[in-house]
């Protein structure tokens, strides 16, 4: 906060998540990591455990609204009504957002971006699949012309301007696996020209990939998409940074641990009329104090309420 003689000054901006976000990417030294939410409750669980940012994943946000695979299905306004509520929890951490292909032209590519503008989204990344797109890491996948890819991100640069707001511009290929690695830095490339500020090469194979395409982008920063099982090596955070990645993001983070706990314990309340949870010690409270609870509390009383001044 903006000083005054050592005092803080009331009018000082605080700084918005956009800021927050380009801030980091332009420390040297610094990589952002985000782990993938897809709703408020597992974004709050990460913000309880101390993220500076949030990533909302595609299929995540898929498979939790809609019950389906991410095989773009999803629709604009399923990704923004999503990514409105997890910005809106704490308008200072940055939340990267999938927005898949644009879902549409220009004319929609810009709808998208203005959209998610509003609703608070601090980056998000459009790539170069069909519109009837699949995930990342699944085989088949296929790509829009070169020139149609830039076309969506000249959208895109073009909707942040006539919005004069602000939204970090990330430009995804996922040429990698059909056209060749020199095919995908080009695009990334003409990407970059067209407006991009973070680039995002789909499905690297080895570590090595990744430190060139790191090295042929610089200095536009560069996404790592660390996908459990996927077809990309796993990195930690301090190996994407070593490589030379400036962003990586965890898709599957809420969403394995969800199935894997939730699968087991629904299979054990089938055989043995239980769940036999071992977490007894988390209360119902608990689990509304990550989501907010002291805070509303207080908010309420600070405003003259007395639904909550009594313990709860």
């Amino acid at each position: 906060m903006a000083t005054t003689n050592g005092t803080a000054s009331p009018n000082a901006r605080q700084l918005s998540a956009v800021d927050n976000l380009r801030k980091a990417l332009s420390t040297p030294g610094e990589i952002v990591v985000a782990p993938g939410v897809y709703d408020g409750f597992t974004a709050r669980i990460a913000v309880d455990a101390g993220h500076k940012c949030l990533y909302m994943t595609g299929a995540g946000v898929t498979m939790s609204r809609l019950g389906m695979p991410d095989l773009g299905v999803a629709t604009l306004n399923d990704m923004r009504d999503s990514a409105s509520v997890i910005a809106s929890l704490d308008p200072s951490i940055p939340l990267i957002a999938d927005a898949d292909t644009g879902y549409g032209g220009p004319l929609m590519v810009g709808r998208t971006v203005s959209q998610y503008i509003k609703a608070g989204v601090a980056a998000l990344h459009l790539e170069d699949q069909v519109q009837t797109k699949r995930c990342g890491h699944l085989l088949g996948k296929q790509l829009v012309s070169e020139d149609e890819f830039v076309s969506r991100i000249r959208a895109a640069y073009l909707a942040r301007e006539r919005e004069q707001g602000d939204i970090v511009l990330i430009a995804r290929t996922d040429a990698l696996q059909s056209l060749g690695y020199d095919e995908s830095r080009n695009r990334l490339k003409k990407a970059v020209a067209a407006g991009a500020d973070v680039v995002f090469l789909e499905g690297i194979t080895t570590k090595e990939q990744g430190r060139q395409i790191c090295a042929d982008l610089a200095p536009t920063p560069v996404l790592f998409n660390c996908v459990s099982g996927g077809v990309s090596p796993e990195l930690s955070a301090a190996e994407a940074r070593e490589l030379g990645f400036k962003i990586i993001i965890f898709p599957g983070f809420a969403l394995l641990p969800v199935y894997e706990t939730v699968s087991r314990l629904a299979k054990r309340l089938v055989e043995t009329g239980t769940p036999s949870l071992s977490t007894q010690n988390i209360s119902p409270k608990k689990i509304f104090e990550v989501c907010g609870l002291k805070d509303c509390i207080a908010f309420d009383l600070a405003a003259g309420g007395k639904m909550y001044d009594s313990e709860i």
